[in-house]
């Protein structure tokens, strides 16, 4: 595998998509130059068997899909969401401090680590919403440029900081913007600017912070990557690729990616939407088939829910499971979970297992300490929606949910490589617990 490749490629991704619009935005750019067809939820479709497609919701949130032939046997489906936590510009954003300084007002989007979005170069980017002649218009907005910071208190002042403190989201984390002028609204005035519009015909914005620190490979071999928002567009990226290197043949090939996992993917473009479910059947009707056919395809379907696994941590070992232990640069993680925060199952676990030993890549295991609670993924709650076999993976990482995550330099090339043998391969289901896999 040409990791070094696919390790520039990631980072060119991750640093053009400060956030989920700029993501999906770069992904229906790599779909175009392949050659798929953009479909628009609102118009008709018109679909054709051995022709690529995609759709995108709410502008963060993209299905793209490979339909083989009219009798697919079904949908090999992963999933990976672009979203991070973050920190959101509220409305009115402009807070003036003793007629000086002039910071932003925002609010924590998702779990995160506070600490490290201290002290380190900041801007802006997202979407805002346009007045036109005709209605209203989408930009995207980013500014290219080290804007903010949100400064440290000095020890001399709390000194009982490295013993533990507890940030307060509306006190400690707000960023510095500028020092007091005269003109007002200079925030909103700069993004205008930006976008090339009149501040006026601004009528509501989408705006997040985002960490200016380019992705990086470091450690003595370069064995290790470090970037903002590896969790979950690593999984995007790597999903993206092996799609378009597949060559799907009994199965329609679906590449998903959700928004709002973060926050609980409860909304029209997050995993308990009805965004796969409705382009699923979509495909099933249009393609001529009927609601029988449907239901048999989803029986023949597997589904990989993508979203970044717990490496053990160098400084802290005792936080891993005793006997399930993912390491950076040692594969694909399957992550099970007892009480079903993550779906995999045996049967699941083992489809998993043929696909990476088809894909000659490694994988490993996690299940948190049973005496430790742990996060959870769109996978289970993509059930709700489509229910089908469901494996929950991730590639491995450290600092997860900071604006600077750590993870292996082969990892990426791994699930890359794994795509690409599921979105090229069926699974069909031949009774209750037995599949028939065909590569």
């Amino acid at each position: 595998m040409d990791f070094a490749t696919v390790n520039q490629e990631l980072f060119r991704f991750l640093d053009r998509s400060p956030n989920a619009f700029f993501a999906v935005r770069n992904m229906c750019e790599k779909l175009d130059r392949a050659g798929m067809v953009r479909l628009f939820e609102g118009r008709p479709w018109t679909l054709e068997a051995g022709k690529g497609y995609y759709v995108t919701r709410n502008d963060s949130a993209l299905i793209a899909f490979r339909i083989p032939r009219a009798d697919y046997t079904g949908f090999q489906i992963m999933a990976s969401h672009c979203d991070s936590p973050v920190f959101k510009i509220k409305a009115n954003a402009e807070i003036t401090v003793d007629d000086r300084y002039v910071k932003l007002n925002v609010e924590k989007y998702g779990g995160m680590l506070c600490a490290p979005w201290l002290d380190r170069p900041l801007s802006v980017a997202g979407r805002i919403m346009v007045r036109t002649s005709e209605g209203i218009e989408t930009k995207l907005v980013n500014v290219d440029r080290s804007l903010l910071i949100i400064p440290n208190l000095a020890i001399h002042m709390n000194r009982e900081v490295n013993d533990g403190y507890s940030y307060n989201a509306q006190v400690d984390m707000l960023p510095l913007f500028c020092e007091k002028g005269e003109e007002e609204d200079v925030f909103l005035q700069m993004i205008a600017a930006e976008a090339g519009v009149n501040a006026e015909d601004i009528l509501d914005t989408d705006l997040f912070l985002y960490n200016r620190m380019p992705a990086e490979r470091l450690g003595l071999r370069g064995e290790f990557i470090a970037s903002g928002r590896l969790d979950d567009l690593q999984c995007a990226f790597a999903s993206l690729q092996g799609f378009l290197a597949a060559r799907p043949g009994d199965s329609v090939a679906v590449h998903c990616v959700f928004d709002n996992e973060e926050v609980g993917s409860g909304s029209k473009q997050g995993a308990a939407g009805t965004f796969l479910s409705d382009t699923l059947r979509r495909i099933n009707r249009v393609m001529g088939r009927t609601e029988e056919d449907y239901l048999m395809s989803i029986a023949s379907s597997f589904l990989v829910s993508a979203d970044n696994a717990h490496a053990v941590h160098p400084n802290l070992t005792d936080k891993a499971d005793p006997t399930n232990r993912p390491y950076l640069n040692q594969g694909i993680v399957i992550k099970y979970s007892a009480n079903q925060k993550y779906t995999t199952d045996a049967v699941s676990g083992a489809i998993m297992r043929a696909i990476c030993r088809q894909a000659d890549v490694p994988c490993q295991t996690f299940t948190n300490r049973s005496d430790l609670l742990g996060g959870s993924t769109l996978g289970n709650i993509s059930q709700s929606q489509v229910s089908l076999n469901t494996v929950d993976i991730g590639l491995p990482q450290l600092a997860m949910h900071s604006p600077y995550e750590t993870a292996g330099a082969k990892d990426t090339a791994y699930l890359a490589e794994a795509a690409r043998v599921l979105f090229s391969s069926s699974v069909e289901g031949t009774g209750d617990g037995n599949y028939r896999l065909k590569f």
